[in-house]
């Protein structure tokens, strides 16, 4: 499959935006409620999209020490091969380990929901406020 190579990393970015477009929370939180997109339904979604643009995503979880204190942060990369973008957010200290393997799914998934804008059918904030969610129509199904 051909890419466009004329394109800047963020106009590729932006291509992959128009072609997701919304995503709609497929999963249900029965502790709380609410329902979510699954971080294995957006990289089915997400993938393809990036390999049509010819770029990759990555996830690494980065250790530091700062000061006297060890800070794991997650680390989301998208590059073109030539240029990248990354964002980086701190993970939670001192908790169990399925616990923060929990952590680390839901910041990867809302990391890539940020860096690629992508809207959801309807936030948890919305859901809270009695805002009315997008159309059916709108909203492009994730599940699998």
């Amino acid at each position: 499959m051909e890419t466009n190579k004329e394109l800047t990393l963020f106009q590729k970015i932006g291509e992959v935006q128009q072609a997701i477009g919304k995503i709609s929370k497929d999963k249900k939180n029965p502790f709380y409620k609410s329902s979510y997109f699954d971080i294995n339904g957006l990289l089915d979604v997400l993938m393809p999209e990036l390999k049509k643009q010819g770029l990759i995503v990555m996830q690494p979880i980065s250790c530091k020490i700062i000061d006297t204190a060890v800070v794991n942060s997650l680390m989301t990369i998208i590059s073109d091969g030539d240029k990248a973008v990354d964002y980086s957010i701190a993970l939670p200290m001192n908790i169990e380990p399925q616990k923060l393997g929990s952590a680390i799914t839901y910041y990867r998934r809302y990391s890539l929901q940020s860096l690629f804008c992508l809207s959801a059918e309807d936030d948890d904030a919305n859901a809270t406020k009695g805002t009315t969610p997008a159309k059916k129509d709108d909203v492009r199904d994730v599940s699998f």
